[in-house]
C-alpha cells in the first residue's frame, strides 16, 4: 500500500472506531428525547411508590420529559426488576430499587437475574426508617421490657410483617437474631393489613415503615418502643433507637434508582446529577420529611457500594433465620 493511501486508510479506520463513541456521547447529550419509564415493584400508595412519584415529578421537570411510573407489584419486587433487566439499556427504563432487591439476592433459591451484575447503580434516593411498634395492650413500654417479656413468654408473641422477606420482616428477624428471643412471624400481603391487625390486637408487634405507622403512633393507637435507625429521629422526639439497647442494631429501607446493565455511562452520570439535584430541592426534602425519610444521594459508585453492603448484611440474616422462598 502506498504511503498516502495507507494514511487515508488509517484515518478512515480511526474515524470508524470513534463513531460509536461519538454517537453514544451525542445521545447522552440530547437524552432524554421521549418519556422515561420508572418501574416500581409495589402497588400505588405504598412507600416505595410514593417516593418514586416524588422523584419522578422532580426529574420530569429537570429533564423536560415525562417520567411515567410503571407499577409492577408482585414477588417482592422481582417481577419489576426482571422487566428492567430485560429492557433496552438506553436510559428510557429505570428501576426504583428497594431493600427487597438486596434481600431477594439470598432469599430466593433461583432468580432469573443477578441484581448486582444485571442492574447498574445510578443513585440512592431515600433511607426509610422503621419503627418498632406494639399494641398498647401489651404490658411493655421499653425495648428492654419487651425483650424480658418475650423471654418470659417464648413463642407467644406474634410479629406482623408486610410479607416474607420484605424490610418489615427482616428488621424483625435481625432483632430476634441479635436478642435471642422467640417471636412467631405472621406475614401479610402488604403492610396495610398487617397494621390493621396490629391496631386490633391480633398481633402484638411490628417493625413497620415509619411513614405508615407514624399517625397511629401520634394518635396513641400504637406504642412506639424505638426507631430502627442509627440515630434518633426528629419526627418522633423522645423515642430512642433500638441500638441504644441492642448495640449495633440498625435497619432501614434504602431506595434508589438503577438501570439495565450496559446503559451508557454518560446517561447514568446525567441521571445521577439530576437525581442529586432533586434531593437538594426544598419541595422534595419537605415531602421526604413528611414521610419520615432521610435523603440519599452520592455517586453511582457510592450506591453500588451500599447495595453490596446491604446485600451482604441481609444475606446473613436470611441464612441465620433459615428463610427461603422458591
Amino acid at each position: 500500500m502506498k504511503l498516502p493511501h495507507r494514511r487515508n486508510f488509517l484515518r478512515l479506520a480511526a474515524t470508524a472506531i470513534a463513531l460509536p463513541a461519538v454517537s453514544r456521547i451525542a445521545r447522552a447529550q440530547t437524552y432524554p428525547t421521549r418519556p422515561v419509564r420508572l418501574v416500581v415493584g409495589f402497588p400505588p400508595g405504598q412507600t416505595a411508590d410514593i417516593t418514586a412519584r416524588v422523584m419522578g415529578q422532580c426529574l420530569s421537570e429537570r429533564l423536560s420529559q415525562p417520567i411515567v411510573i410503571d407499577n409492577r407489584p408482585g414477588a417482592s419486587g422481582t417481577i419489576a426488576t426482571e422487566a428492567v433487566v430485560r429492557a433496552s439499556a438506553d436510559g428510557y427504563t429505570l428501576l426504583y430499587a428497594t431493600a427487597s432487591n438486596y434481600i431477594n439476592a439470598t432469599l430466593y433459591e433461583k432468580l432469573n437475574y443477578d441484581f448486582i451484575r444485571d442492574i447498574g447503580p445510578v443513585s440512592s434516593t431515600a433511607r426509610s426508617p422503621l419503627v418498632m411498634a406494639v399494641n398498647p395492650s401489651l404490658p411493655v413500654k421499653t425495648v428492654p421490657e419487651f425483650i424480658a417479656y418475650a423471654k418470659a413468654n417464648p413463642g407467644k408473641l406474634n410479629m406482623a410483617s408486610g410479607g416474607n422477606g420484605n424490610s418489615t420482616h427482616m428488621a424483625g428477624e435481625l432483632f430476634k437474631m441479635m436478642t435471642g428471643i422467640s417471636l412467631v412471624h405472621v406475614p401479610y400481603r402488604g403492610s396495610p393489613p398487617a397494621l390493621t391487625d396490629l391496631l386490633g390486637g391480633q398481633v402484638q408487634v411490628m417493625f413497620d415503615l415509619l411513614a405508615s405507622s407514624i399517625e397511629p403512633i401520634r394518635a396513641g393507637a400504637l406504642r412506639a418502643l424505638a426507631v430502627t435507625t442509627a440515630a434518633r429521629l426528629e419526627v418522633l422526639p423522645g423515642i430512642p433507637t433500638v441500638g441504644e439497647f441492642v448495640p449495633a442494631y440498625e435497619a432501614s429501607a434504602m431506595g434508589g434508582v438503577g438501570v439495565p446493565k450496559g446503559t451508557p455511562a454518560a446517561i447514568i452520570d446525567k441521571l445521577n446529577k439530576e437525581i442529586n439535584a432533586c434531593l437538594t430541592d426544598p419541595n422534595v426534602k419537605a415531602r421526604f420529611a413528611e414521610l419520615g425519610q432521610m435523603t440519599g444521594g452520592g455517586s453511582p459508585a457510592d450506591y453500588g457500594k451500599l447495595i453490596a453492603e446491604e446485600t451482604e448484611k441481609w444475606g446473613k440474616v436470611v441464612k441465620s433465620a433459615g428463610i427461603k422462598i422458591e
